[in-house]
C-alpha cells in the first residue's frame, strides 16, 4: 500500500478552503492510521494504536478509563496502567486536531469528526447502500456499492494491535467482510457471474474450509457452470470435513442443495430470486435500427403484424408470437419490420434486440455468435456466457423468462439458424424476415410480402422527390415507378439520385429508365428483379462511382476499411473516402462504422456481376485484388516485425507493389491485426491464383499470432487448409511448405500433435527439395516442440540442434533464440536441469537485446519452467508473473492461460495449494475455446492436486476423471499418471 487513505476526502462543517487545517482521517480496516489531509500522522507506539481504536469504533461514545484498561490488557493490566492510558491520550492530543479527543467523566471520547473520516463507517454506509439497491432490484448497483466497501479493507483489521478488544475487533470486522463477500458472491450469482466466481471461490473456501455458505455458493457455481461433477463432490468434501473437525452434518440448506442438484432441478439454472433480478430494469436493449421517416403504404401488413405483436404482450399465457416474412430482396422486408418494430416498443418495454443473420450471404451468421451477442446486450457478464450453441439457447431463454423483449432477426437463411434465437416464452415476440417460406418454422404466422401497389409507389416516390416536383409531371413519375417494378429499394434509389440533382426533371429520368438498356430484364422472380433495381442505381453514377463500386464488390470479407478500400481502388485516401460516402448516399454502400465500408450481400454480388462485364480491361480486376493483397500483405509483415526484430520472414518474403500502413508502436500494430483479422483471412482465401499464391500463403505466416489468440484460430486453421489445397493443386513446393508451416503451428497448439508432425515433416521435406531457409528453420523447431509434447526427447533434441544451426546459418536470431527455449524445455524433460537454466537464460537474453516484447515473454515462460523445476520458486514465479503480464497485454490468450497453469505448478510446488487452485481455475476458463484437449486435461490434473491439498478430494476425483477421459481419447501417455492418481480413489 502506498499508506494514503481509502475513504472519501471530507471538509469539516464551517471550514474554509485556505483558512483551516484539513479534515482528519482514520483507518481501522487495516493498520490502525491516521491522516490530516493526505498527510499521514504518526499513531504512536502499538498500545496507543490500541486507545485510539477502541475509542474510533465507539463511535463517539464515552469510554471509562477502567474499560480502556480493559480494551488494551484484559485481566492483568499493568501497575501504571492508569498513567498509560492518560500518557496515550495526551499524546494523541498532540497529533488530532484540538477538541477531537476530549475528556469526560473520567473517560475519553473521539468527537467533532467530519462524515466519512472512518473508513468502517463508510463500509456500513456503503453496505446499507447496497442492501437497500438489492431490496429495490438493482443488483447491479448494490454490486457496485458492495465492491466499493469490500475494497476498503487493506489486509488484516486492526494489524499489529494489542488487546482484547482488538482481538474481538478483528473477528467481528473479518466475519463483517466476510458477510458482505458472501452477499456480492450471491449477488454475482444471480446475475449470471457464475464461471467468474468459481476461481474465486476456490480460494475463500480453502481460506475458510468450514465455512458451509463459501461452500454452498460453489456448488450453484460449479452447477450452473457445466460443472455437475464438481459441485456434488464439494458436498461430498464438506460433509466429510465437517465430520472429522466438528463432528457435525452439513446444514439443511446445503444438503437440500445437493439434492437439487442430483435431481437436476430447472431452477437452478436460474438466478434465486428472478423477480429482483435487475438486469432487466438496468441493461434494456433498443437495438432496433432507426425506421426510415418516409415510410409509405403496407397498412394492411402494418396492421396484421402489430395485431400478432400485441396478442403477444397482452394475452395472459399465450405462448411466444413469431412472424416471419418472406419476399424477394430489396421488396422491403426489413423497412416494413423495423417500422412495425417500433410502433410496438411500449408493449415491450423489456427491450429491443436486433440482429442482421447475414443469411444471403456465402457465411451466415453463426447462432451461436448471435446468441453471444445478444446475452451481452441484456446484461449477462462475457465469463457467464457459455461455449455451446445449446447452453447458449437455454441460458439466453432463461434471462428472457419474465420480461417483454421483441427480437428482430433480419434477413435469415432458414428456420435451422432462426429456431436457436427465439425467445420461447410468453410476453415476448420475435419478427424474422428471410428470402425464403419458413414454412417448417413450427407455430410462425408467415406473411408473404410482394411489391408496392402502383398508389404506394407512386406516394413513395413523391415524399422523397418532393409533391411540386412529381405533380408536374405525374405521368412521367408514374412510368418512372412502374420500370422499378413498383420495388421499393428500386424507387427509393431512382428517387433518391432524382432528389440529389435539381436540375433533372422527373421526364429525364423516366426517360433513362425507358431505355432497357439501363435494365436487367425481371427473368424470374428473385435476384433478378433485385438486379434491375440495382441496375438503375449503378446507371446513374459518375465514371469514378461505377468504378469504386465494381471493384469493391469483389473483395471477399464482411467489410473494408478506408485503407483497405484505397489500395483496391489505387487511390488517395481522401479521394477514396468521398467515392464512398457518395455510393453510401445512394444505398449501394453502408457505412458500418466510422472508416468501415460493407455491402448488402446481393448488391456485392450485383457489384461484381458489373465488374466482369464491364471493368475494362479486364486485367484491372486482377489488379485490384493483387494491390489489396500487397496491402494486407506489407501491414501484415511491418506488425511482425515490430512484434519480432529480427525476424528474418520480413527479409524473405514476396515482394509487394502496394505498400502498408506503419505504426508507431506494437498496440496500435497489434490493434490493427485483430480488427482486421476477419478480412485478412479472407483475403488470403481469395488469394488462390498463380500469381497470388505465394503472397497470400506469406499474408498467413506473418499473421500467425491470430492462432494464439483464441478469436480467430479455428478460421486461421481453415484458411491455412485451403491455402495448402491450392497450393498443391498448382504444384508449388515453396509455397506448400509454407503453408504447411502455418498449419503444423495452428495443429500444434490446438494439441493434434500426430498431424502437426506430420505437415511439419513434410514442410521440412519440400522446403530441402526447393532450398527456403524459413520453413527449414521453423520445421525442425516445431519438429522439436511436439516432440518434446510426445515424450520423444531425443528426437526433440536432435530437430532442435539442426533448427539452432539452421537459424544462426541465415542469421535469424529471433529464431535461434525461439529454438534455444525450446532446447531448454527438451534438456529439462531430460533431467538436465542446469542445463535447461542456461539454454533458457540465453534465449531471453537475446530476446531482450533484441527488444523482443511478446517474444520475450515465450523465453521467460521457459525459463520459469526451469527455475520451478531447480526449486528456485521465487525467481520462477517472477518470470513466469512477467510473461503473464505481457500474455494478456499481447491477448494471447492460450499462452496467458498456459502461463497461469504454470504458476499453478509453482504454487503446488512450493506448497501453496490454494494459490494452485486459483491459476488453475483460471487457466482452465481461459482455455476453453483455445489449446485443446491436451492442455485442458494438463490442467485439470493440476486443479486436482491443488484441490486435494485444500481439502476437497471429491472434487479432484472429478478433474482427474474428465483429464483421463481426455487422455485415453487422444491416447496420450498423460493417462497412466492421472489413473495413479484416480487408483487411491478407486481403491477406497
Amino acid at each position: 500500500m502506498d499508506g494514503r487513505p481509502r475513504v472519501p476526502e471530507q471538509r469539516r462543517a464551517g471550514s474554509t478552503a485556505g483558512t483551516e487545517a484539513a479534515p482528519l482521517r482514520f483507518g481501522v480496516l487495516g493498520p490502525v492510521r491516521a491522516w490530516r489531509g493526505e498527510e499521514a500522522l504518526s499513531t504512536g507506539s502499538p498500545q496507543q494504536r490500541a486507545l485510539l481504536a477502541a475509542l474510533l469504533l465507539r463511535g463517539g461514545r464515552t469510554a471509562t478509563a477502567a474499560e480502556l484498561i480493559d480494551a488494551l490488557w484484559g485481566s492483568e493490566p499493568p501497575s501504571q496502567a492508569l498513567a498509560a492510558v492518560r500518557t496515550y491520550a495526551s499524546r494523541l492530543r498532540k497529533i488530532l486536531d484540538p477538541g477531537a479527543l476530549i475528556s469526560e467523566s473520567g473517560g475519553y471520547a473521539v468527537r467533532g469528526l467530519g462524515e466519512g473520516a472512518l473508513d468502517a463507517a463508510v463500509a456500513q454506509g456503503l453496505a446499507t447502500q447496497a442492501e437497500k439497491a438489492r431490496g429495490a432490484g438493482d443488483l447491479s448497483q448494490a454490486r457496485a456499492l458492495l465492491n466499493r466497501a469490500l475494497a476498503l479493507w487493506d489486509g488484516e483489521p486492526l494489524a499489529g494491535v494489542p488487546g482484547p478488544y482488538a482481538e474481538g475487533q478483528r473477528a467481528r470486522l473479518e466475519e463483517w467482510r466476510l458477510g458482505l463477500l458472501e452477499a456480492r458472491l450471491d449477488m454475482d450469482l444471480e446475475q449470471g457471474c457464475h464461471a467468474e466466481a468459481v476461481s474465486e471461490l476456490t480460494a475463500l473456501t480453502a481460506a475458510h474450509p468450514l465455512r458451509e455458505r463459501l461452500r454452498e455458493l460453489l456448488m450453484l457455481a460449479l452447477y450452473r457452470s457445466g460443472r455437475q461433477a464438481e459441485a456434488l463432490a464439494v458436498y461430498a468434501d464438506t460433509r466429510r470435513l465437517l465430520d472429522e473437525e466438528l463432528g457435525v452434518d452439513p446444514r439443511p440448506g446445503l444438503r437440500e442443495l445437493q439434492q437439487r442438484i442430483l435431481r437436476a432441478d430447472p431452477a437452478l439454472a436460474e438466478p434465486s430470486a428472478p423477480v429482483a433480478e435487475p438486469a432487466a430494469a438496468s441493461v434494456r436493449p433498443a437495438q432496433l435500427p432507426a425506421s426510415v421517416p418516409d415510410f409509405t403504404g403496407r397498412a394492411a401488413f402494418v396492421s396484421e403484424l402489430s395485431e400478432v405483436l400485441s396478442s403477444a404482450s397482452e394475452t395472459e399465457g399465450r405462448v411466444m408470437a413469431v412472424s416471419a416474412l418472406a419476399g424477394i430482396g430489396g421488396v422491403g422486408k426489413t423497412t416494413l419490420a423495423v417500422h412495425v418494430a417500433h410502433r410496438a416498443r411500449t408493449a415491450f418495454p423489456d427491450g429491443q434486440l436486433y440482429v442482421d443473420l447475414q443469411g444471403a450471404g456465402p457465411r451466415p451468421a453463426e447462432p451461436e455468435t448471435v446468441l453471444g451477442s445478444f446475452l451481452r446486450a441484456l446484461g449477462t457478464a462475457e465469463g457467464a456466457i457459455p461455449d455451446s450453441l445449446a447452453e447458449r439457447a437455454a441460458l439466453y431463454r432463461s434471462v428472457l423468462d419474465g420480461r417483454r423483449v421483441l427480437v428482430l432477426l433480419d434477413n435469415a437463411k432458414d428456420a435451422a439458424q432462426v429456431r436457436p434465437l427465439l425467445p420461447g416464452t410468453e410476453g415476448c415476440a420475435a419478427l424474422v424476415t428471410s428470402r425464403v417460406r419458413m414454412l417448417d418454422l413450427a407455430g410462425a404466422h408467415l406473411v408473404d410480402l410482394d411489391v408496392m401497389s402502383p398508389d404506394e409507389a407512386l406516394c413513395l416516390f413523391t415524399r422523397i422527390v418532393g409533391e411540386e416536383r412529381v405533380a408536374a409531371e405525374r405521368e412521367a413519375a408514374l412510368d418512372v415507378v412502374a420500370a422499378c417494378g413498383f420495388l421499393p429499394l428500386a424507387i427509393r434509389i431512382a428517387a433518391s439520385r432524382l432528389a440529389a440533382r435539381r436540375t433533372w426533371t422527373v421526364s429525364v429520368l423516366a426517360a433513362k429508365l425507358a431505355d432497357e438498356r439501363r435494365r436487367l430484364d425481371e427473368l424470374q422472380a428473385g435476384d433478378l428483379a433485385v438486379k434491375a433495381t440495382f441496375e438503375l442505381g449503378y446507371g446513374q453514377l459518375e465514371p469514378a462511382q461505377a468504378r469504386a463500386f465494381r471493384l469493391l464488390g469483389l473483395a471477399d470479407g464482411p467489410d473494408l476499411s478506408l485503407t483497405a478500400a484505397a489500395a483496391v481502388l489505387d487511390l488517395p485516401a481522401d479521394d477514396t473516402e468521398d467515392l464512398l460516402e457518395s455510393l453510401v448516399d445512394t444505398s449501394l454502400l453502408e457505412s458500418a462504422a466510422p472508416g468501415r465500408y460493407r455491402f448488402h450481400d446481393l448488391v456485392r454480388l450485383y457489384a461484381r456481376s458489373c465488374a466482369e462485364r464491364d471493368e475494362q480491361p479486364p486485367s484491372e480486376r486482377e489488379a485490384a485484388l493483387s494491390r489489396l493483397l500487397d496491402f494486407y500483405l506489407a501491414t501484415a509483415a511491418g506488425v511482425y516485425a515490430i512484434e519480432r526484430p529480427g525476424d528474418r520472414l520480413v527479409d524473405h518474403r514476396e515482394a509487394t507493389a502496394y505498400p502498408g500502413l506503419t505504426f508507431d508502436d506494437r498496440h496500435q500494430a497489434r490493434d490493427w491485426l485483430y480488427a482486421e483479422a476477419t478480412t485478412l483471412l479472407a483475403c488470403v482465401r481469395q488469394s488462390t491464383a498463380p500469381g497470388r499464391l505465394r503472397r497470400a500463403v506469406d499474408l498467413l505466416w506473418a499473421a500467425i499470432d491470430l492462432t494464439e489468440s483464441g478469436a480467430n484460430s479455428r478460421e486461421y486453421e481453415a484458411t491455412g487448409a485451403s491455402i495448402r489445397a491450392a497450393a498443391r493443386a498448382a504444384a508449388d513446393r515453396h509455397a506448400e511448405a509454407r503453408a504447411l508451416v502455418t498449419l503444423a503451428n495452428a495443429h500444434h497448439l490446438t494439441g493434434r500433435f500426430e498431424l502437426a508432425d506430420e505437415e511439419a515433416c513434410e514442410a521440412l521435406r519440400l522446403a530441402d527439395l526447393t532450398g527456403d531457409p524459413l520453413p527449414c528453420c521453423w520445421a525442425s523447431n516445431m519438429l522439436g516442440i511436439i516432440a518434446l509434447y510426445q515424450g520423444r526427447f531425443e528426437d526433440g533434441e536432435r530437430h532442435l540442434t539442426r533448427a539452432i544451426d539452421s537459424f544462426r546459418s541465415c542469421g535469424d536470431r529471433p529464431g535461434e533464440a525461439s529454438a534455444l527455449c525450446n532446447l531448454s524445455r527438451i534438456r529439462l524433460a531430460m533431467g538436465h536441469t542446469r542445463s535447461a537454466v542456461a539454454l533458457a537464460q540465453q534465449g531471453t537474453d537475446m530476446y531482450d537485446d533484441m527488444g523482443h516484447a511478446l517474444k520475450g515473454a515465450n523465453g521467460r515462460y521457459a525459463l520459469g519452467l526451469a527455475l520451478t523445476q531447480c526449486g528456485r520458486y521465487e525467481q520462477a514465479a517472477e518470470r513466469l508473473d512477467e510473461a503473464l503480464s505481457v500474455f494478456r497485454d499481447s491477448r494471447q490468450r492460450l499462452w496467458e492461460g498456459m502461463a497461469l497453469f504454470r504458476l499453478a505448478e509453482l504454487a503446488l510446488a512450493a506448497g501453496r495449494p490454494a494459490q494452485a487452485a486459483t491459476d488453475a481455475e483460471t487457466a482452465l476458463a481461459l482455455l476453453r475455446q483455445v489449446g485443446g484437449d491436451w492442455r485442458r486435461g494438463n490442467v485439470l490434473t493440476v486443479l486436482g492436486r491443488a484441490l486435494t491439498g485444500i481439502g476437497q478430494p471429491g472434487r479432484a476425483q472429478v478433474c482427474w476423471q474428465e483429464a483421463l477421459e481426455i487422455f485415453d481419447a487422444l491416447k496420450a501417455a498423460e493417462a497412466e499418471e492421472v489413473r495413479s492418481l484416480l487408483q487411491p480413489c478407486a481403491l477406497a
